[in-house]
């Protein structure tokens, strides 16, 4: 058994998903789960689509750009516009127009996740209808019928037990006789609502299928030709590496490098099942095999953009101590804010987080009664590890203003201004 993860570039137009069907008619008729996120920047859209809603703009026009850009795509795969293909596009564009006809009266994150899941379903109607018509006959999975979930909206928690269950009873019996398509990203609590698993969490779909399903193996078809030592567009000297191990690939994540989602990396590593890192775009390349070994690393470098930097002092000039400290970890937790760097003194605290503006407010609303509260946002984080020498820190900063800084043997982080 065999799990494939195709993400949004690679089905982003009608040659997209030409070759992905390419690829998959290279592995056979049966043993394998293709997972596929959306559309290119389909879910962009989508979140357009939901502001608007909650705006009260013209949603049904933005949700018309969606409807033509996969109109457009459908008919420059099957040359014409009665293909029952796209009968069953209609079926899932009445769930959205359903959604933002109705008076508001759900949470934001309820309807996100209603609205949005939706470019998954599109994009996997589309790729196995194609897949079909080229003769890689497959069976369509709507993957909320097996991926259970809890109610907790656009984060998710998946009830293993329930969809071990399910896996064993639908899935495995698919996939022994037929290539199963499914989606990525999307879930279903036991009252039937779509929940999502964040975003990127197509990735972390295909690991749970390839977990369940004791698959040989997980390969992730990006852009790229595997895995580097940093991003290509912003390093132009980057280096392919061939082999990393579990633990590399964890911290490679955690520190905010995006060819892996940081979930991905457990349920492989708990079967140790590899992942492997392949290039759609030459098919035949080696890729990386994630879950070998970590000799003769690169230095790993990685960018993350749109930092806050949060500086709290305690107003009564009191010491942070390890109570205060726990008071503040859990206004973080219970916003759902994660901290990528953080350092303590004795009357104050610095944390920097994504700057997501509505989760720092829920950290302030949680905080000022006891602290000072203060932001500074368009920040960088720039982490390297094997790193060999100062003069290679110095080299990536581009001589931007550093706010903070923190060393360890092996690693490097930043704040960049």
């Amino acid at each position: 058994m065999r799990v494939f993860k195709f993400g949004g570039a690679s089905v982003k137009d009608a040659a997209g998903i030409k070759n992905v069907a390419s690829i998959v008619q290279q592995y056979g008729q049966k043993n394998l789960v293709v997972v596929v996120s959306a559309t290119g920047k389909t879910t962009n859209a989508l979140e357009v689509v939901i502001n608007d809603y909650f705006e009260n703009k013209d949603a049904k026009a933005s949700f018309d750009i969606v409807k033509q850009n996969h109109h457009q795509i459908c008919v420059d795969l099957f040359r014409t516009e009665t293909h029952e293909v796209f009968d069953k596009l209609q079926n899932i564009y009445a769930e959205v127009d359903w959604q933002i006809e109705e008076q508001r009266k759900e949470s934001f994150n309820y309807v996100y996740d209603q609205i949005v899941s939706q470019g998954e379903l599109i994009s996997s109607v589309i790729l196995s209808a194609y897949l079909n018509e080229v003769g890689a006959k497959n069976s369509w999975l709507d993957v909320r019928d097996v991926m259970k979930t809890d109610d907790t909206y656009r984060e998710a928690i998946v009830d293993w037990s329930k969809t071990q269950q399910l896996m064993d009873s639908l899935v495995k019996p698919m996939a022994t006789n037929s290539i199963v398509v499914t989606q990525g990203f999307i879930g279903c609590t036991a009252e039937n609502c779509t929940t999502t698993l964040g975003r990127e969490g197509s990735d972390y779909t295909a690991a749970i299928f390839a977990n369940m399903l004791n698959a040989e193996n997980q390969t992730i078809w990006k852009d790229v030709p595997g895995v580097m030592n940093g991003d290509p567009r912003v390093f132009e000297d980057a280096v392919f590496i061939d082999e990393i191990s579990f633990n590399e690939a964890v911290e490679m994540t955690f520190y905010g490098a995006t060819v892996i989602h940081p979930k991905t990396i457990k349920p492989l590593q708990n079967k140790n099942i590899p992942l492997l890192v392949k290039s759609f775009i030459n098919p035949e390349g080696k890729g990386t095999i994630v879950g070998g070994n970590d000799n003769h690393l690169p230095p790993i470098r990685i960018v993350k953009n749109n930092q806050a930097l949060i500086t709290l002092h305690t107003k009564d000039f009191s010491f942070v101590e390890d109570e205060v400290v726990a008071e503040i970890f859990s206004a973080f937790s219970a916003s759902n804010l994660k901290l990528n760097m953080m350092q303590q003194g004795a009357i104050s605290f610095e944390a920097v987080v994504d700057n997501i503006p509505e989760k720092i407010t829920k950290v302030k609303d949680a905080l000022e009664i006891k602290f000072n509260f203060n932001i500074q946002d368009n920040l960088t984080i720039l982490t390297i590890r094997h790193y060999t020498n100062l003069e290679y820190i110095e080299k990536f900063k581009n001589n931007k203003l550093t706010i903070l800084e923190q060393r360890r043997i092996s690693t490097y982080q930043g704040l960049l201004q």
